[in-house]
């Protein structure tokens, strides 16, 4: 039996439900992004200033919407570890879940959009308003690029859960992976643009990290949230994302499966 859009939408919503009740969690999501994105936009800000200059395209205004945009996105798009498939290939669950109609993929998938959507508009949305009063920031050029951002932040979403899954896959081979999600982790934030924009990078890190999914978990959508990319080349940001999305699922597609009959062999 094949699960229909309706099942997809009631999953959403119980991980939307499910965030919200971290009352206390949320709160303390506020606090810590304000406070950090404070400390983060004055620290970039002073480098920008520090060089008399624009640098990789950044001026002042430019690098506070990019530590600001950050903010907003840092409770949605999870780059930082997910285990839980890992943890119930380790104790056995999982094999509850290939006994259900929706793809395990897919419905951790659809509760991680639904918490995403739950921590943009608690966490992200007061990130906003902090941010343009405290230091100022810049904002799509119009109607389409608002729809393209907000559309790259649920690809960025998808993205970050997929390549986690196929990470957590590993786990069907290996029982401890808790020292290759921490290293995943690292490159992903690095490569993601979390700490300073891709831009600054070096040609050839730059050029390195665009052939992997990671520009497009952070700074993909903070270069079209902020119009530092705006008309056809937002377009192809969000061409590149979505060819990430179908590439790392199918990935997941094939990992589960591989998994799965793993586990049937071994009697699992």
């Amino acid at each position: 039996m094949r699960a229909d859009l309706r099942t997809y939408g009631l999953l959403a919503r119980a991980g939307f439900r499910r965030q919200a009740t971290y009352r206390l969690a949320l709160a303390a999501g506020i606090v810590t992004n304000s406070v950090f994105g404070v400390i983060r936009a004055s620290i970039l800000m002073g480098a920008v200033a520090g060089a008399g200059t624009t640098v990789g395209g950044y001026d002042e205004r430019a690098v506070s919407s990019y530590a600001w945009w950050g903010q907003v996105l840092l409770g949605s798009v999870a780059v930082w570890g997910w285990s839980e498939l890992a943890d119930r290939v380790r104790t056995g669950d999982i094999a509850a879940d290939f006994l259900r109609p929706v793809p395990p993929y897919l419905s951790y998938l659809a509760a991680d959009l639904g918490r995403g959507a739950l921590a943009l508009l608690v966490r992200g949305a007061p990130m906003i308003v902090i941010g343009s009063l405290y230091s100022g920031m810049t904002f799509p050029a119009g109607p389409v690029e608002w729809v393209l951002g907000l559309v790259s932040i649920a690809l960025a979403v998808a993205i970050a859960f997929l390549g986690h899954y196929v990470v957590n896959c590993i786990a069907f081979w290996i029982i401890e992976i808790r020292g290759i999600l921490l290293a995943y982790g690292i490159v992903a934030t690095l490569f993601a643009g979390l700490y300073v924009p891709v831009h600054w990078f070096p040609d050839w890190l730059r050029a390195f990290a665009a052939a992997t999914p990671f520009p497009s978990l952070i700074q993909t959508p903070i270069d079209i949230l902020s119009g530092y990319a705006a008309g056809p080349g937002a377009a192809r940001l969000v061409a590149i994302q979505v060819g990430w999305v179908l590439g790392l699922g199918i990935a997941a597609a094939l990992t589960t499966a591989a998994g799965r009959r793993r586990l049937e062999v071994q009697g699992g």
